[in-house]
Order: C-alpha cells, then structure tokens, then sequence
C-alpha cells in the first residue's frame, strides 16, 4: 500500500499524527476522520458506562463531546468508573471527566452539563447534537431520553448493565431511505414497578462490564457518525459475562407506540417520574431526613426498618431493624403496628414498594417512607469519624 497517496488536506499536521491509523483503514480513511471531526455527541450520564464511552470518542476525535450529569465523584465510583481517579473524588463528574478528556485530545471541544437532564431542558440540550449515547442508571431518564431522541429526530446509542449482564442497541435510527428504526418504547411499552430493578448502588456490578458495554455503545456512535459497517438499529445485543455469551435478538416497530405508532398521544415530554412511579405517591406517607433526625434526637418511639438486602446492610447501615424487600412477606409480622414506622431503603424507592405491599395485603396505616433513603440522611447526616 502506498501510504503517501492517503489525502490528509484539512487535517492538521497534529491531527494527521494523532489519526494516523485511522487513515490508514480501508473504508474509513480520511473521509470518516473528516466525519468524525464534524460530529456532536451528547453523553447522558458519567458513569460506568460514559467513563469507556467518552474515553474512546475522545480518542478517536470526534469534534464536539457534550456530557451531563449532575453527580459528584465517589470513592465507590472508581472500580467501574475509570475516567476518574482518586485524586478527583468530591469533584463534579461534568467538570472532571471534561479535564481528562481534554488531557487525552485537546484538539475536541468538550461542553459539560452539570445538571440533572428533566423534561425542562432535555429538548434544547439533545438539539443541538448528532447523536445521543444514553449512559444513564434509571428508567425516568431512559425513557426522557428516548421520547426526547425521538421527538428531536435523533438517533439514540443505548446501553444498561445488570450485575453481571448488559445490553445495547441503537434506537431510532434513520436509514438511507430516510426511515426511523424502533425505538426504546418498541421494547419496553412500559417501565416495570417503581424499586423491582434496584440500580448498580443497590446491587453491585462487575467493574469490568461497563467497560465492555460502554465500549460497545462507543462502537456504534462511531459507525452512526463515520457511516460505516451495520449499525444495531432493530436488534438488541445481550452478554453475559459470567458465561461469556451473547445474542442478538431482533426488535419490531409496535404499533400502539405512543410516540411513532399508528395513534401517537405523545407530542411532548412528560413527567417521567411520575410515569415510572418514582417518589413518594399520594397514598405514601413521607418523612424527611431532617424530620427523622429531631425524631432520633427526641424520646419518640418509633420502630426503624431496612428493606435493603443482607449484603448492603452489612455494608453500611443506621440501624435499622433488617427485613429485606425479598423476605417482606415472611418476615412482615415483626413490623410493630402500634407505634410510627419509618422504612427505608438506598434511595426510597424499594422503602416504597414495601409500604404499598403492607398496606395492601396486611392493612398497615402507621408507615412513613424515609425519603431519599439512606443515601439521602448519611448524605446530611455524615456519621462522626472517631
């Protein structure tokens, strides 16, 4: 092959060193790097998954990198997180990933977003990009992502991870001929019940599987924006790395799809939380981390339940009486029914799966969600390091 024929014009002479392997693929070139350089992606989240997805678009050159995501770095972030390190903890992960980004490929520009992506501002901040790569840990946010993918036109790269499992796809991806493939509502018509999937904080995760997940999606957004190869639109790739297996199984366009179906009812973003039945609920009782604190600090007498599993409460805990979700209905007649009850959970969803599932089936009256869950009161209440 003679490389001296590879047409490099408009590359820098940095960019042309830096690319080098990239034109010198067959099929990708110059012309592909050149798509790259023009391209706009925005990550939806920081995390396990956009540690390896915001890595390797950097490093491949894609010109304008958007990233949002309204947390800070964390000591349990660094097993899975690898964009981060130890030197970055308590740091925004918008503004941390954004410096090691720029330390990987100055020559990109990288916008950061350090918010929560809502039904508010999802549509201004997706406009603006070529591509959407969904990193988020959360149905509300998928489902905002995907509605707002869909009602902008734009194509979706979605990845989740499970423990040991993951999964991507591309959704809503426009073809040559200028047709929409399916989209995450063609797959899932419905988030199941609030606190029935438990998040990786709730769970755990194998550090490695994000990487490879991540990476994945990473693959698709490049093939989206290069115009190479077959992009996953239409398909759904499993792995399960315990076994290190996988399968592709194909996924069908719904007609009773709100957005895109044959009687669409949704023309603009919802309550997401609501729709996944996230929060407290009108038939829910709530107390406050600040409210449950003055309570421990009076001579109330209340009774403190757990409802995490065995493994997190060994973890950390406040002292709660342990009953876990999945032993409620075996265990449930050692909850007090004559006095206050605070239940809780990681993050207060679980807490309320737990409340609905006693008043229902055993008539409780006397219980009160903590909301925002553990995670929320250490957050305010840290405990005193001796």
């Amino acid at each position: 092959m003679d490389h001296g024929k590879i047409d490099r014009s408009g590359f820098s002479a940095a960019e042309q060193q830096r690319y080098d392997r990239h034109f010198l693929l067959p099929g990708f070139g110059e012309g592909a790097q050149r798509k790259l350089k023009n391209g706009c992606v925005l990550v939806i989240g920081a995390g396990g998954l956009g540690s390896p997805l915001l890595l390797y678009l950097a490093a491949a050159g894609v010109g304008q990198i958007g990233i949002v995501d309204f947390d800070e770095v964390d000591a349990s972030n660094l097993h899975r997180q690898v964009i981060f390190d130890e030197a970055q903890i308590g740091e925004s992960k918008v503004e941390a990933a954004k410096a090691r980004l720029q330390g990987i490929n100055p020559l990109i520009n990288i916008v950061s977003y350090s918010q929560r992506l809502t039904s508010a501002n999802a549509m201004e901040i997706i406009t603006g990009y070529d591509v959407v790569a969904d990193g988020s840990d959360n149905f509300a946010t998928r489902y905002l992502v995907n509605d707002a993918c869909v009602l902008a036109g734009k194509p979706n790269v979605y990845g989740s991870i499970f423990q040991f499992e993951g999964q991507v796809s591309v959704f809503n991806h426009r073809d040559e001929k200028g047709r929409y493939g399916p989209n995450y509502r063609d797959l899932f018509p419905s988030p199941p019940p609030s606190g029935l999937v438990p998040n990786c904080a709730e769970t755990g995760v194998l550090g490695v599987l994000p990487g490879i997940i991540g990476s994945m999606q990473a693959l698709e957004v490049i093939k989206i924006l290069a115009g190479i190869g077959e992009v996953m639109s239409g398909r759904l790739w499993l792995f399960d790395a315990l076994a290190f297996e996988s399968r592709t199984i194909k996924i069908g366009k719904r007609a009773d799809n709100p957005l895109n179906g044959e009687h669409p009812t949704i023309h603009r973003l919802i309550d997401y939380e609501a729709f996944c039945g996230v929060g407290q609920g009108s038939d829910i009782k709530g107390i406050s981390v600040d409210e449950f604190q003055e309570m421990k600090r009076g001579e109330a007498d209340f009774q403190l339940v757990d409802v995490r599993e065995a493994q997190e409460y060994r973890r950390k805990n406040i002292g709660g009486f342990p009953i876990p979700l999945s032993r409620l209905e075996e265990l449930h007649e050692q909850i007090a029914k004559d006095k206050k009850v605070i239940i809780h959970c990681e993050s207060g969803a679980r807490s309320a799966t737990a409340i609905r599932t006693l008043a229902e089936l055993y008539g409780y009256t006397n219980l009160y969600n903590l909301e925002g869950g553990i995670r929320a009161y250490l957050a305010a209440f840290p405990p005193v390091q001796s």
